[in-house]
């Protein structure tokens, strides 16, 4: 077949581009291909989560199969309906629920219920090493065996809920929390003479001036820096070992982690007469994937301009932009409430259907507004599992993801009243007068 000529399997016919599924010469693979991007991103979002449910010894085969029939959908001339990509992402997000549920269960049984828990953000004297991603469980390994060598650890990014669970947290010499974002990395380990370890997705090439101390394992693979294989990290320890350190620095930041499901529970009759009471509100949902947009800005004025009878849960790592706020409590509930990395957006969901028990209402009858940044990969996931629950008037932003053109925003709008972000200001009005 010529370069210049390729076979569309939309129109069953040879167009002149580069073929229907990429430039949309027939006028419907662009929406098709879209389409099997979300797809491919949410199955991506889904299988990350079952490789860490996996890690600890969870699986579960319908998910499995869902994956394999979902990744085979978008092979070449095997599906060319729109409206079964749709079912499938509303699939996806369902099979995604059934996972998190699965892994918050791992979680829970390997490390204990999570419990608030406040996290240090400064550094001690001595020998360190940051570990950064997602998993808990090559976590667990290097506590185990960093015991007794004289190395502190400290996490970064999605690894700060790992302080609120009592099977690690019982590690005296995991000290704090350094960073924020995954984006943040470059510049956070040029300034930390420590040693790294990248333990899922969200590490970034490394710069040349920490190459040599940086380490990946499991999945996690980054061209000439060393691999660790069988979590055996001996290495990551005398790298750590060899270097100059971390000073004594405090900081006047500290983060409060680890509200779980259990927490609201016990809260639910004291959160029920406050908002009977009418002092709180509304409940705001305000999280998601961060990226490095001047946009994302967003978020964090959009949380400071919320009224002071209004309670905000957070997770993932867009709770960086406002975790470190000071906004006070309600009586005693915390007016931000970090409920955990990504995965546990399942926490979220759980405390959406608390409250709707509790007030006796449907979920989108509930004082509560979703506002969700950057959805890729994950989030993608994430996002398809609200809108499987039939979820509605989600805000979305600060950009429309890449994977959505005009003809899927208008199904996302007139089918679930997603609501592109506007400004803080304007949005909070929208949202709390109601018009």
């Amino acid at each position: 077949m010529e370069d210049s000529k390729m076979f569309c399997y939309q129109c069953s016919q040879t167009a002149k581009g580069t073929g229907c599924t990429v430039s949309g010469v027939c006028g419907k693979a662009p929406t098709v291909a879209r389409l099997q991007n979300n797809l491919i991103f949410s199955s991506m979002g889904l299988a990350a989560y079952r490789y860490h449910a996996q890690e600890l010894g969870f699986a579960d085969a319908e998910v499995d199969k869902f994956l394999s029939d979902a990744l085979y959908s978008t092979v070449t001339n095997v599906n060319f309906d729109p409206a079964r990509f749709v079912e499938f992402a509303v699939k996806s997000g369902k099979m995604n629920i059934k996972m998190m549920k699965l892994l918050k269960k791992a979680h829970i049984e390997t490390y204990g219920e999570p419990e608030p828990t406040e996290v240090k953000t400064g550094t001690k004297e001595g020998p360190a090493i940051i570990a950064t991603g997602h998993s808990l469980k090559v976590l667990e390994e290097l506590l185990k065996q960093t015991q007794g060598k004289g190395v502190n650890v400290y996490t970064h990014s999605e690894l700060l809920p790992a302080h609120a669970y009592p099977g690690l947290k019982k590690y005296k010499h995991l000290v704090g929390n350094l960073g924020k974002a995954w984006y943040d990395q470059r510049a956070l380990f040029s300034e930390h003479q420590a040693a790294i370890l990248g333990t899922s997705n969200c590490v970034l090439i490394p710069k040349e001036d920490y190459k040599d101390r940086m380490f990946t394992t499991g999945l996690v693979g980054i061209p000439d820096v060393k691999h660790i294989e069988d979590n055996n990290y001996s290495p990551v320890i005398e790298k750590a070992k060899s270097l100059s350190g971390l000073k004594d620095v405090v900081s006047q930041t500290v983060l409060t982690t680890g509200f779980s499901t259990s927490v609201f529970v016990s809260l639910k009759d004291k959160i029920k007469k406050l908002v009977e009471d009418g002092k709180i509100r509304r409940f705001f949902l305000v999280g998601g994937c961060d990226s490095p947009n001047r946009k994302n800005e967003y978020y964090r004025e959009f949380v400071k301009l919320l009224p002071k009878d209004t309670i905000i849960l957070t997770l993932a790592c867009g709770k960086f932009r406002i975790n470190d706020l000071e906004l006070g409590n309600i009586e005693g509930v915390p007016r931000i409430i970090d409920i955990g990395q990504c995965n546990d957006a399942i926490v979220g969901i759980e405390v959406v259907s608390l409250l709707s028990e509790l007030f006796g209402v449907e979920i989108n009858k509930l004082p509560l507004s979703i506002v969700l940044m950057w959805m890729e990969q994950k989030a993608v996931a994430i996002f398809w599992s609200l809108l499987s629950l039939g979820i509605k008037s989600i805000y979305v932003g600060p950009i429309i993801p890449a994977w959505v053109n005009d003809e899927i925003l208008k199904v996302l709008v007139d089918n679930y009243d997603v609501r592109p972000i506007s400004t803080p200001k304007e949005d909070i009005e929208t949202i709390c007068t109601g018009k």
